[in-house]
């Protein structure tokens, strides 16, 4: 029996396991982001990129988000739950062993038969029984059934700690997205109060002028009714700041609440894209890297289902002692034990069996086509974050051009009235222009700053590592990271 024993575990340690092994799907990448300095590139690509904003306000908010933010702290606890269950999965390729013992004392029937109590001499119908014993079971992975339900797992693993890292990815670029747009309204609030004022003062001297007869009603009204036009723009802004605010204050995991500034818009767009970006950049998209995982599991588990069609071997043993005095129970004549070999295997399962097979199998080509999909939208993305980039700033460029001739036009349009060769309306037409050009101006330096940063967001890339350094201090790091990337290594 030893010798079989024996045969059976050098089978499973040499066998190989049932289903595919899996290999990473080719995708065509992008010829036109290829780069001659790629290492300079990626280097761009892996650092803190916010940190080139230079604005002290904007690392210390994003330094408390990583720390604070209720969804990272989400995504942890997630992957903790993970690594418990691939701990539990992989626990059942090794041998179960577990320990036991029992004290109990009862009494017998003395009229029972076939054999009553009565009839023998001297027998005391009240016994004790003492046990105790070790007992241990193993189930023989002869075709991969527990080794594939391991891969999967681990799979399931790696692929919860890429979904944090995606949380970590989308906090980073939330939080400087919603700073730059709460700088941009900075902007946009201070250009409305201070048309409000400049138009205030000229509504004051337009009333004096109507006073001492100089314009008419008509006029005094015109300019009144520009005042209030910027007038009634401030309430709007103070409610989309102080909404911007709220949010921002989530993102940092507090309540919502007032938010300190940094450097004005006009500062913020000193942040540069290297040119030539690497296509391969993409594969550190935390996104991406789940979905290869996601295909791994339900490669694995193909292997799971089709493990089921082959007999299931498990050997079980049992070593104890049992004695019903005390005193005896760790004598060589109290000495218990017991083994067996237990198979079972499948006959007829009316397509149980089968089915189990396909649905594994259509699974694993729903998670393919997803890897295949997450690949193409990061394309798209990073395509559209580019482009976003590079004509928003011929945009900013055409529209500084056009806020200065209409500040001009403004200024001229003044003189002209001022010496009588024109009416009030074409002052308020140019000053009207003017205000919106400013506002336009100022949005589109929001929407620079944030093309820039959707382009970090969109290329992944290193710089998710460093953010993930700075959830926590050091010495309090969890501990799943690096048994996490424990796991990652050891994947051939």
């Amino acid at each position: 029996m030893k010798k079989a024993i024996i045969f059976l575990v050098a089978v499973a340690l040499a066998g190989c396991a049932i289903g595919p092994n899996y290999q990473r799907p080719t995708q065509e990448m992008p010829k036109s982001w290829r780069f001659e300095e790629e290492t300079a590139v990626k280097e761009a690509a892996n650092m803190a990129w916010w940190e080139q904003f230079n604005d002290p306000v904007l690392n210390e908010l994003i330094q408390i988000a990583l720390q604070e933010n209720k969804d990272v702290k989400i995504a942890a606890a997630r992957v903790e739950q993970y690594m418990g269950l691939y701990g539990t999965t992989r626990s059942v390729l090794f041998p179960q062993v577990g320990a036991g013992g029992s004290a109990g004392k009862q009494r017998a029937s003395e009229v029972t038969k076939p054999t009553p109590l009565q009839s023998l001499n001297n027998v005391d119908p009240t016994f004790s029984t003492y046990e105790a014993f070790l007992n241990a079971s193993w189930e023989i992975d002869l075709w991969g059934k527990l080794r594939r339900a391991t891969e999967a797992a681990r799979a399931n693993m790696l692929s919860s700690e890429e979904a944090r890292r995606a949380v970590i990815l989308t906090l980073v670029t939330s939080v400087a997205s919603s700073y730059v747009i709460l700088r941009d309204l900075d902007r946009q609030f201070e250009i409305a109060k201070q048309t409000a004022d400049t138009r205030f003062e000229s509504y004051k001297l337009f009333k004096i002028r109507f006073e001492g007869g100089v314009v008419s009603e008509l006029e005094l009204t015109q300019v009144k009714s520009q005042y209030e036009e910027a007038l009634a723009s401030i309430p709007n802004y103070e409610k989309l700041i102080a909404q911007q605010e709220n949010g921002l204050s989530v993102l940092l995991g507090r309540n919502p609440g007032p938010i300190n500034r940094g450097k004005p818009i006009d500062d913020l767009l000193s942040l540069t894209i290297p040119a030539g970006l690497p296509s391969d950049l993409l594969a550190n998209r935390p996104d991406i890297r789940q979905a290869e995982e996601d295909l791994i599991s339900a490669n694995a588990n193909i292997g799971v289902a089709k493990a089921q069609y082959f007999p299931s071997i498990s050997l079980t043993g049992a070593l104890g002692s049992a004695s019903s005095d005390l005193s005896d129970l760790f004598t060589s004549p109290a000495g218990t034990w017991s083994y067996a070999a237990n198979i079972t295997a499948p006959i007829f399962t009316a397509g149980g069996i089968a089915g189990q097979v396909k649905a594994a199998e259509a699974v694993q080509q729903q998670f393919l086509l997803r890897y295949q999909q997450a690949i193409q939208t990061a394309f798209r993305e990073v395509e559209d974050a580019l482009v976003d980039q590079k004509r928003s700033r011929e945009q900013l460029a055409a529209q500084e051009q056009q806020v200065a001739t209409l500040r001009q036009y403004a200024h001229i349009a003044r003189l002209r009235f001022d010496e009588g060769y024109t009416s009030y309306l074409e002052v308020l037409d140019a000053e009207r222009s003017l205000f919106n050009a400013q506002l336009s101006y100022a949005q589109t330096q929001g929407t620079i700053s944030l093309s820039l940063v959707n382009v970090y967001k969109a290329f992944g890339g290193g710089w998710v590592v460093e953010a993930d350094k700075m959830t926590a201090p050091v010495a309090e790091a969890p501990a799943n990271q690096a048994q996490a990337k424990g796991a990652e290594e050891q994947r051939p």
